[in-house]
């Protein structure tokens, strides 16, 4: 049974609690005191996490593909068009960025790509929300969502933070522009969800992310396996293992 519906304001809280939880992560990742194979099994984590993450991403999207068709994919073209095409567009349009450059992405600009994935996400995990928030209120299926995503939002922070592991120039101010690149779209999704919410919304923004968080993750496995001994190796592949576990135990929720 439907709940009342959840007012505005309420809704608009909910959704900054919802986006702003990815900050929690934030000590964790400025702590300085780690030894490097601590930093190797963390970098490791966190694209385990960012593996799930895309995932998971797909799985919402293959929903509205798949359009509880007897034919599979391909059944509804016009989302078809618009996954495919935003897909190419987050990968595509940060490779001919990139390569019109002589060097690759430093930190910076890696953390940066992996934070407007999780945003582009984020935004969608913000309709879902706010269409909630209208549909069946502040029930205790909306609130399961609502913890659920808070959970997904603290593992997403680190992700965020992992090209700067182990270095001695990261600065608090520019991650924490990061973190705001990837939450605060949870909260303007609530607000547009509120009012609005859409199957081409969603499949836009699920390849955009797709996209992005792909393009980003492989200098990190090019980065983790370069010159690593067989040791190190096993550190990796148990890091990568352990972050994808921990997104779907997260995602239980």
């Amino acid at each position: 049974m439907a709940g009342t519906m959840a007012s505005f304001a309420e809704t608009l809280l909910l959704s900054t609690i919802m986006g702003l939880s990815i900050f929690i992560s934030l000590p964790i990742v400025l702590h300085k005191r780690t030894s490097d194979m601590a930093n190797r099994l963390l970098l490791a984590a966190a694209i385990g996490i960012l593996v799930f993450i895309m995932a998971d991403v797909w799985g919402d999207a293959a929903m509205i593909l798949f359009n509880q068709s007897l034919y599979g994919y391909g059944s509804s073209p016009y989302y078809d068009g618009i996954f495919t095409a935003a897909l190419c567009a987050g990968f595509l349009g940060l490779y001919y960025s990139e390569h019109r450059k002589k060097t690759g992405l430093d930190p910076s600009q890696t953390s940066l790509i992996i934070a407007l994935g999780i945003g582009f996400q984020n935004l969608t995990e913000g309709l879902v929300f706010g269409a909630l928030a209208v549909t069946i209120g502040l029930t205790g299926t909306a609130l399961v969502v609502l913890v659920g995503f808070i959970m997904q939002n603290i593992t997403e922070g680190f992700p965020i933070a992992s090209p700067f592991l182990g270095r001695s120039d990261r600065k608090g101010t520019e991650m924490a522009t990061f973190f705001l690149v990837g939450g605060l779209p949870t909260i303007l999704g609530g607000a547009v969800g509120y009012f609005y919410s859409s199957g081409a919304f969603t499949v836009l923004f699920d390849g955009l992310a797709i996209g992005a968080i792909l393009y980003a993750i492989l200098p990190m496995f090019k980065s983790m396996f370069r010159d690593s001994d067989h040791a190190t190796q096993r550190v990796t592949y148990l890091g990568i293992f352990l972050g994808f576990l921990v997104g779907f135990l997260v995602n239980l929720i």
